[in-house]
């Protein structure tokens, strides 16, 4: 009888600096191994107690990343699915909220035969029992599972000793790389330090744990030096130290590990037999990002850009690396710009005004941009900006990207200019507007009044049908799509037909015809104008941009 293939795991966890790119090098690693023909999954660990992310504060976690299946989780999850090339769901992904929620609830159901029921072993066996069944539900060769947060983070213990416990039971199928920022010190800032790691790797031992691999951060390549020092004081066998330095591109990290050595050595390690890789294609994609020179500038309408004194990228991270996906695929270099929703609206506002109107001042600075994107979010801080926007873009065929509450605004924009409905709003923010264009959905009107707000949204993959001969048709080439969506309100059924015959076409709808799920203006009345209701930014890669990025992307470049 054939022996049955175990399963190979490589835990990925952070030093004593948190955001140093793990959920990067999680996803490298397992591009990589997919690269030589093994078939490879990805989890990740966050040590919240929030049972998943769709509660938390974008300026705080970073964006909320959706799955076909509803899973609202990190944003790394998206870095595995552009990476890897491949769907995660529910199974991928486990905070300390859920795991100790399963615990209970197994104990509650007299799952563990009446006896006590212990944080250790108890809560680790269960981590360990979740990471084994998102392995056999992919069949996979090896597992990458991250580890959220930092190894010195006091809810991290539990995960860490998880970690022990499989490493004992599989000493030959398990790994640990430790990612860990490396600084500079120096009038120069050249003189990369090493303490930090060394400390770090000094906890991994209090935890009864040794790291096979160290992925060092920094600005500049780790020199042979540096590595030797890290290998010794660190007690780490020749050729474990990683340099990662800061790139242009992170779709560049694989081929520095790569040409590092490290599949070589992680097959080594987990004694699997090494194949030919094939790199052909990254390869090409990254020299085309590289070797771009010709820039365009595109433009981001939101407001979770802040966090105290600083601008947080990660709030709308899968919608910028979208933008790079398409951007590279042409050639050009996308230039960025982050606009406040609420620079847009006058300062001002008197007691009985309908609404606030733009300011021409900043919105005329918009022609200088290729396009405009506004993306999702909730709430009405800043959203007559975002009207005004939108009007501005549509009145002077300006590239316009909505999505999700992007589609809503431009809806809303539409009825009030066009159709007359000055007071045409979504009842999330002006519940007695006489004219409801945007609508909570039926089945959602519960959740809100049994403030029952997790998990409740509509969320993950539904089928759209595309109307022929529109924008949408011609970027997807297809008759019937599926697209991820995260929103309680929808375009009011009862405004569709004045909004159509007015000339704003719903070119996307539900296979019931219920649902708009794409609206936009011909292409003879506007070179792009077009709103999702759902998210394509959550199905885009870099190998496979997606088709509506693509399409608006090619409207800024031909403007």
């Amino acid at each position: 009888m054939k022996a049955k293939k175990k399963t190979k795991y490589i835990f990925v966890v952070g030093g004593v600096m948190s955001s140093v790119g793990k959920g990067v090098a999680a996803a490298s690693v397992g591009m990589l191994l997919q690269a030589r023909g093994f078939k490879a999954t990805a989890l990740k660990i966050d040590p919240y107690v929030n049972v998943d992310a769709g509660t938390m504060n974008p300026t705080e976690h970073g964006e909320v990343f959706v799955l076909d299946d509803g899973m609202e989780c990190d944003q790394d999850m998206g870095n595995y699915e552009r990476f890897m090339n491949i769907g995660l769901s529910k199974a991928n992904y486990m905070t300390t909220g859920s795991v100790y929620l399963e615990v209970i609830k197994k104990e509650r159901n007299l799952e563990y035969n009446g006896r006590c029921v212990h944080v250790v072993p108890d809560i680790p066996l269960e981590v360990i029992s979740r990471i084994k069944k998102a392995s056999e539900e992919y069949k996979s060769d090896v597992v990458i599972i991250e580890i959220g947060g930092t190894i010195g983070d006091y809810q991290n213990v539990l995960f860490l000793e998880a970690v022990r416990m499989l490493k004992f039971d599989n000493p030959q199928d398990v790994l640990l790389a430790l990612v860990s920022y490396v600084p500079a010190i120096g009038g120069g800032g050249n003189e990369l330090k090493t303490k930090p790691t060394q400390h770090a790797v000094r906890f991994l031992n209090s935890c009864g744990l040794h790291p096979d691999f160290v992925f060092a951060r920094a600005h500049v390549p780790i020199d042979d030096k540096r590595k030797e020092k890290l290998e010794f004081m660190c007690g780490l066998a020749k050729g474990s130290v990683i340099s990662a330095p800061n790139v242009k591109t992170i779709y560049e990290i694989p081929l520095n590990f790569e040409d590092e050595g490290l599949t070589d050595e992680l097959l080594k390690k987990l004694k699997l037999r090494s194949k030919e890789h094939d790199l052909k294609e990254w390869r090409n994609m990254v020299a085309r990002i590289k070797n771009s020179t010709e820039e365009v500038r595109i433009g981001v309408v939101g407001k979770y850009f802040s966090t105290g004194e600083f601008v947080l990228e990660d709030s709308y991270i899968s919608v910028l690396e979208s933008i790079k996906h398409a951007a590279g695929a042409m050639g050009f270099i996308p230039k960025i710009e982050w606009l406040y929703s609420t620079q847009f609206e006058k300062p001002a506002r008197h007691a009985g005004a309908s609404h606030a109107g733009g300011n021409p001042a900043s919105l005329k600075d918009l022609k200088s941009f290729g396009g405009i994107i506004v993306p999702g979010g909730f709430g009405s801080r800043g959203i007559e900006g975002k009207i005004a926007v939108a009007k501005y873009c549509r009145e002077n065929k300006i590239p316009y990207f909505g999505l999700c509450y992007g589609m809503q605004i431009a809806v809303i924009e539409f009825c009030r200019s066009i159709l007359g409905l000055k007071d045409a709003h979504t009842t999330e923010i002006d519940q007695n507007t006489k004219n409801p264009v945007v609508d909570i959905m039926p089945e959602q009107k519960k959740n809100l009044k049994d403030k029952n707000y997790g998990a409740t949204m509509r969320l993950g993959a539904y089928t759209a049908h595309l109307k022929k001969g529109t924008i949408a048709e011609s970027a997807y080439k297809a008759k019937e799509i599926s697209e991820r969506h995260r929103h309680r309100y929808e375009v009011n059924p009862e405004y569709i037909e004045r909004v159509e015959k007015a000339g704003l076409v719903f070119s996307g709808t539900s296979p019931d015809g219920v649902l708009m799920e794409i609206a936009d203006l011909p292409k003879e009345k506007h070179p792009f104008f077009l709103g999702t209701q759902f998210h394509p930014e959550l199905k885009s890669s870099p190998l496979r941009p997606h088709p509506l990025f693509m399409a608006f992307m090619k409207a800024c470049v031909d403007r």
